[in-house]
């Protein structure tokens, strides 16, 4: 939301519900709210070059006519920021330490120079800013996501779970379903991680401006323990920015970047995201293709080895939810299953399979259009839509049809089936051995 107009954006979501019908497909729409990103202000001649060693103002106001001075469009800026703090500017182009500070003025001694231009980022490590999370363009924003019917809200620069716990709240009074996703691109939301991600559906590790928060060589250990705190907590994760960076002007990323996509994979993501090589890159469809490749070799492997799943923080709230996926996993695991599937009208045990981390193909049948859009994040997880009711017959037909056309199964195969609906007389949240037909 950070770019482009509310117009455009509905076009793209309609073109997106368009593809989604002709294909078939559940596709998640994610609306990401921008948060308090800081930017400077106009900059003389739009952009100025900074030197090591020299000295540099931060001043009042919005533009500024000489090069020394800076200016930025978050007006606390220069009352919020304390002398030895340091201010990075445009993603760490640039890193300024605050020397002095006078009403309306900072003296700033250029640590790491280069060009910085108008509008470009500002980031303060070490600051505690008094801006929200949610500003009031974000609460607008959050409001309209619930118009066109978002499937995920994310939240950028979350510090505590209130935060999270209040955009959850905006989209409850719409009566928006959508789950929120929070990013974590701040130190404060490291400190506060656990319960951040308790409180969120899912999380984003947002590099970017997490790399510049905090130390970038920090960064990889950073990604691994917010992902190991999602697969503990049994929430999904997605992993962004610069994963294929390279492709936004050239056909092959680096093989450091192939690495980069699978060590995520490996460490137990749900889901990789491009950012700048789809938006602006000149190789849109070519980087989704290469991630597909990165993705599927890297779990051909990983199939050999043992899943990774670490033990789970809390019970899920229904109990009987983790039994069922558990067990529906361990038993195909013992049968040489096929496949499973989940006949469920909620997302729960589809998202408990998928944090199983087993590979058996896995579908999940569900009536509610959106829940399957939802379930698009899920790893491993096939949604099905179902307009018509789960009884037993109906589904066992659509199970066998799914299962021959989707997966190519043969007659006799056997399948698992776990279903919170009447499957056989009498009986509700079962797990069912059948053969394909």
């Amino acid at each position: 939301m950070a770019h482009g107009t509310i117009p455009e954006k509905e076009d793209i979501i309609e073109n997106v519900r368009e593809v989604s019908l002709s294909l078939g497909a559940a596709i998640g729409v994610l609306v990401d709210l921008a948060g308090p990103k800081i930017r400077l202000g106009k900059l003389k001649d739009d952009a100025v070059t900074l030197v090591n060693g020299e000295t540099v103002f931060f001043v009042a106001g919005t533009e500024s006519s000489d090069p020394k001075e800076l200016v930025c469009l978050y007006e606390p800026l220069i009352s919020e920021v304390a002398v030895g703090d340091m201010i990075v500017l445009a993603d760490g182009v640039s890193r300024l330490i605050v020397t002095d500070k006078a009403p309306g003025r900072l003296t700033c001694e250029v640590n790491d120079g280069g060009v910085v231009r108008t509008r470009q980022g500002v980031n303060l490590p070490a600051t505690n800013l008094s801006v929200p999370a949610l500003g009031d363009i974000d609460i607008e924003n959050a409001k309209w996501a619930a118009t066109v019917d978002a499937d995920f809200v994310s939240l950028s620069f979350v510090r505590n779970a209130s935060e999270v716990e209040s955009l959850k709240k905006i989209l409850q009074d719409c009566n928006c379903e959508a789950r929120v996703i929070a990013k974590i691109e701040k130190r404060e939301a490291l400190d506060n991680l656990d319960s951040i991600v308790a409180a969120a559906d899912g999380i984003m590790v947002a590099r970017g401006d997490l790399g510049v928060e905090i130390d970038i060589a920090q960064t990889p250990l950073a990604q691994k323990a917010i992902i190991d705190c999602c697969s503990r907590h049994r929430k999904p994760v997605i992993v962004a920015t610069q994963m294929l960076e390279s492709m936004h002007s050239c056909k092959q990323p680096t093989r450091a970047e192939v690495s980069d996509v699978a060590n995520a994979i490996l460490d137990g993501a749900d889901a990789c995201m491009l950012s700048g090589e789809t938006a602006v890159g000149e190789y849109p469809v070519e980087s989704v293709g290469m991630m597909n490749r990165i993705m599927v070799e890297t779990e051909k492997t990983f199939q050999s080895i043992p899943a990774r799943v670490l033990p789970s923080i809390s019970p899920p709230k229904n109990l009987m939810t983790g039994v069922l996926s558990n067990t529906a996993a361990d038993i195909a695991e013992k049968i040489n299953a096929k496949l499973v599937v989940i006949a469920s009208s909620t997302d729960a045990t589809a998202l408990r399979k998928s944090k199983h981390r087993d590979f058996h193909p896995t579908v999940c049948i569900t009536d509610s259009l959106h829940a399957a859009r939802q379930m698009s994040l899920f790893w491993g997880i096939f949604p099905v839509v179902s307009s018509s009711s789960f009884k037993p017959d109906q589904l066992r037909q659509l199970v066998d049809h799914v299962a021959l056309t989707k997966f190519e199964l043969q007659s006799g195969d056997e399948i698992v089936i776990v279903t919170d609906t009447e499957l056989i007389p009498g009986a509700h949240d079962s797990i069912v051995i059948s053969r394909i037909e």
